[in-house]
């Protein structure tokens, strides 16, 4: 079921159960995006690939394929669209293996849609960059062009997801300066410290892994994360 586009870009939603899925739908459309539903994991995958949305809500256990699965694909391809995942569990087991694979934020059910859609706007917004123009940062062998949306790392580009990225550049925008992670789920996700400060760890971890041993960020045990002065 598809809606006609609308001025915020189209949602595709992938999710198996239908109340839920005339939820989410509903209430993304109420707030200005165009939403397309799929029901099952492969027709999701299928859908991604050929409509291009602005950004994904997956449901994790899904028939076919999982939504991990189709996060997991869509990342091998250098599809960066912004996933959301939808999980009935709240396991920690799953929240971190989809953070791991590239998602940019998790929903566990029961879940308010109002705060869906606020997630999905904050995911939009930090892929939009920011409003201003910035002159790109440069901390040791990694630069970060904040306007264009790119990292390199001794001029090798990195991708990063649209929260890895926001991360990066929001510690190295004041290199040096200690920030809690309830201080970056604050500035970089848009939501208060319930959410889970475990969010933070493991998106630090995946920017870390991806600028190997050029990583500028450290850890200050008790207290929370700086890049490089």
């Amino acid at each position: 079921m598809t809606a006609d586009a609308q001025p915020r870009g189209l949602v595709l939603v992938v999710e198996d159960e239908p109340a839920i899925a005339d939820l989410v739908r509903r209430y993304l459309s109420r707030d200005g995006f165009g939403v397309h539903l799929e029901r099952d994991g492969m027709a999701g995958l299928a859908a991604a690939r050929r409509l291009r949305p602005v950004a994904c809500v997956l449901d994790i256990a899904l028939p076919g394929l999982t939504g991990t699965e189709i996060c997991r694909r869509l990342r091998e391809a250098g599809d960066w669209t912004p996933v959301i995942f939808l999980t009935a569990r709240d396991d920690e087991v799953d929240r971190v293996v989809g953070l791991e694979l590239g998602a940019d934020d998790y929903v566990t059910k029961p879940f308010s849609p109002r705060e869906l859609v606020a997630r999905v706007r904050a995911v939009l917004r930090r892929t939009a960059g920011p409003p201003e123009v910035d002159r790109p940062r440069v901390v040791g062998r990694v630069t970060l062009d904040p306007v264009r949306r790119t990292v390199a790392v001794a001029g090798a580009p990195v991708q990063l997801t649209s929260t890895e990225f926001d991360l990066l550049a929001h510690l190295m925008a004041r290199p040096g300066r200690v920030f809690t992670r309830e201080e970056l789920l604050a500035a970089v996700w848009g939501y208060a410290a319930h959410a889970g400060t475990r969010t933070v760890d493991v998106h630090v971890a995946q920017v870390r892994a991806k600028l190997g041993a050029a990583s500028v960020i450290r850890t200050h045990r008790g207290v929370g994360y700086a890049a490089d002065g």
